[in-house]
């Protein structure tokens, strides 16, 4: 076997990325601390054609070389919007009928392998803070909580890997 170049890959230019159908999705991160994460998050959005992330609180914004370094340049095709308080983003997005979904553990959660998404519906995923998680205004104003399973000893996954492990269900699910 050998190696792709990434000429090879047959990715999109960010122009082809801009004008392509986009997932029916949002993410919104809630206070998210670390810009290294906040650029994991586009690049991940990035792969998944996401159609836009909202950066809410504390949630640093593009151009920073902190975000740069992990983004990659994904900052430069993923669409995204500031909102100072997390909840003005909920309520833009239940205005305009997208379901929101924390990611987050709580009473009643619903295990990711239960979620089913409906390819209907539009879907705005919410990612909390490294340490206090989603904040409880949001989560009592989400529609649902979906829990990502785990089986070892930490109580949670990095919020950059959160996001992957999402997405990539939410797409395998939406392809099915």
């Amino acid at each position: 076997m050998q190696k792709l170049l990434n000429s090879e890959l047959g990715r999109k230019n960010i122009e082809d990325f801009k004008k392509a159908d986009k997932s029916p999705v949002i993410i919104v991160l809630d206070n998210v601390r670390s810009l290294n994460n906040i650029g994991s998050i586009f690049r991940t959005a990035d792969a998944f054609l996401v159609q836009s992330i909202y950066l809410c609180g504390i949630t640093a914004c593009p151009p920073h070389r902190d975000i740069q370094k992990t983004a990659l340049g994904a900052s430069d095709s993923v669409d995204w919007k500031y909102f100072e308080k997390t909840s003005e983003a909920v309520d833009e997005l239940k205005k305009e009928n997208f379901k929101i979904i924390s990611i987050e553990q709580v009473q009643a959660s619903v295990s990711l392998e239960d979620f089913q998404p409906d390819s209907n519906k539009k879907y705005a995923f919410v990612f909390g803070h490294e340490v206090r998680g989603v904040a409880q205004e949001i989560v009592d104003m989400s529609d649902i909580c979906v829990e990502i399973p785990q089986f070892g000893t930490k109580h949670s996954f990095n919020i950059a890997i959160s996001t992957a492990i999402v997405l990539w269900d939410f797409h395998m699910k939406q392809k099915a």
